[in-house]
């Protein structure tokens, strides 16, 4: 079974666009997700790139949002850094 991550690596460009597309703005967001609009700001500006499960999904839930639109890429095994 597989074990639930204890954080995730959000991409704060892919939740601001999310965002944006949805016609929110980031105070409904944060409202909607139960985060608050600083927290949101930092997270898409990049400031902060790791959220906690509950509000990751709460975010997701929000945004309506499938389960790795809103990670942040990851290389494969051929890509550089």
């Amino acid at each position: 079974m597989a074990q639930t991550p204890t954080t995730f690596e959000v991409d704060g460009t892919a939740i601001c666009t999310k965002r944006m597309q949805a016609g929110m703005e980031v105070q409904q967001l944060a409202a909607a997700a139960g985060i608050t609009a600083s927290y949101l700001r930092k997270l898409e500006r990049g400031d902060r790139t790791r959220m906690r499960p509950g509000n990751y999904q709460a975010l997701r839930a929000a945004l309506e949002a499938n389960e790795t639109e809103l990670l942040a890429p990851h290389p494969g095994p051929h890509e550089r850094k």
